[in-house]
């Protein structure tokens, strides 16, 4: 499986959310022969709700599945807390990371649970995500629940 050509659709998306204002965390679900079932970014500045991150967007744009284990989750940035929970809840089988350097996330966690990480260390995704974190520390800081006056 190509993973650079799946992180290509999550990338889109978080582009599409630094382009709205939002934080550039795009993600996508694909079953195990790597067909779409949603795609989504970080929508929390845009929609006012702090609840949809890109890849709890894409889960839910995916609909219901009946099993979640043979499914690939590929998102921009490691996964917070929030959407790690959401990994391990429904089992989702791989998890493939565009970077991690900016936020580590807790791929440690999702490891001890079973989840197999790739980590691609995408160039585009850091620039990226460093790009919005130096014009926009307050809208990152509140998206990690770190709160910073």
């Amino acid at each position: 499986m190509n993973y650079e050509n799946l992180l290509a659709i999550a990338y889109a998306e978080a582009q599409a959310g630094f382009d709205e204002g939002g934080v550039p965390v795009g993600a996508a679900l694909f079953d195990a022969d790597g067909t779409l079932l949603g795609r989504g970014r970080n929508r929390r500045v845009q929609d006012n709700d702090p609840s949809v991150h890109g890849e709890t967007d894409a889960f839910r744009k995916a609909g219901r599945q009946t099993n979640y284990r043979d499914k690939i989750l590929v998102t921009t940035l490691a996964p917070c807390w929030y959407c790690s929970g959401l990994i391990r809840q429904f089992n989702i089988g791989t998890v493939v990371v565009g970077e991690s350097a900016n936020f580590p996330g807790h791929l440690d966690w999702l490891r001890e649970a079973g989840v197999k990480i790739i980590e691609l260390n995408d160039e585009k995704c850091t620039a990226l995500m460093r790009l919005f974190i130096e014009q926009a520390p307050q809208i990152w800081f509140e998206d990690i629940g770190e709160c910073r006056h």
